[in-house]
């Protein structure tokens, strides 16, 4: 099936400075909402402490459930609500020195006298240690590094190193935007988003590599062209195989963040973003990035 003719000609590569002022705007406002904010909103995976699900047979607000649990020792506490019924909430707190089901009942307690007993029930009750939430981030962390560093080697090896330069930009590219874009809309990072970053990390190099793979093929065929345009012709040929596949993707993870519940939200929305910036990046950054090496190499070789 193609959606796109085989002779098309788009000129995807003329409009690479173009495209890198626009990467380098998504970039800048999400570095700029993360300084503002103080770094990514860590979730209690992450950052330590309790958080509590309750759901509540009455309609009510953060603010109330707040003041409700004002004379319980919970250090700071964030109170968002939850799901698509209005009226599930989630109470996250820094106390993690009490036990974990003592700190339930007792959340639960409290807000049973303010809204009346039987009016509220305790879905769900964690807690994570500080020195725990540290454990997990670094590992985190490292888990998208080593994954880097293996594509690196990967993609080397398989094609060249000017290659592999390509594709680890455009894959950090990728997964900074969906941090930006997190950053902005206040959501939190946690462990299932930091497998929706892996994902998308391979998502994105698979559309990378077929894009890849149709250059060097090129390369032996229509080398005389020039190296721009063969990197354009590339991109061209696979366009339709991209919007196919990244179009039915979507598709699947749209209904996920439409109908997949509250428990998966913020993972299918993590897809959602690295899909999009994912393709984008697989025709506009990493396959352009050739395009500035090449260039750049050739005004070196005739310079000296």
């Amino acid at each position: 099936m193609q959606l796109i003719k085989p002779d098309i000609n788009l000129d995807f590569v003329g409009k690479r400075k173009f495209a890198a002022l626009f990467s380098v705007v998504l970039l800048a406002v999400g570095f700029l909402s993360l300084i503002m904010h103080g770094g990514p909103n860590y979730g209690i995976d992450f950052s330590g402490g309790t958080l509590v699900q309750v759901k509540f047979d009455q309609m009510t607000t953060a603010g109330d459930i707040k003041s409700a649990l004002a004379g319980l020792e919970l250090g700071g506490v964030v109170v968002q609500r939850f799901g698509d019924e209005g009226n599930e909430f989630l109470i996250r707190a820094q106390n993690t020195s009490t036990e974990l089901k003592s700190l339930s009942l007792a959340i639960s307690n409290v807000l049973e006298k303010s809204y009346g007993e039987g009016q509220v029930e305790v879905r769900r009750a964690e807690m994570v240690g500080p020195q725990v939430g540290k454990d997990l981030r670094e590992k985190g962390l490292m888990a998208i590094l080593y994954a880097l560093v293996g594509i690196l080697i990967y993609v080397t090896w398989r094609f060249e190193f000017r290659f592999a330069v390509g594709a680890i930009v455009a894959l950090a590219h990728d997964v900074f935007i969906t941090l930006g874009v997190f950053s902005l809309f206040g959501k939190e990072i946690d462990l299932p988003i930091i497998a929706a970053f892996l994902a998308i990390i391979g998502y994105s190099l698979n559309d990378t590599i077929i894009v890849y793979d149709r250059i060097r093929e090129n390369m032996g065929k229509h080398g005389k062209d020039g190296f721009a345009a063969v990197v354009n012709r590339s991109i061209n040929e696979t366009l339709s195989r991209t919007i196919l596949t990244s179009g039915t993707t979507l598709l699947v993870v749209l209904a996920l963040f439409s109908l997949g519940g509250g428990v998966i939200h913020n993972f299918a929305f993590a897809l959602l973003v690295g899909i999009l910036i994912g393709t984008y990046s697989s025709i506009f950054v990493a396959s352009t990035i050739l395009v500035f090496w090449d260039n750049y190499r050739s005004v070196k070789k005739a310079a000296t």
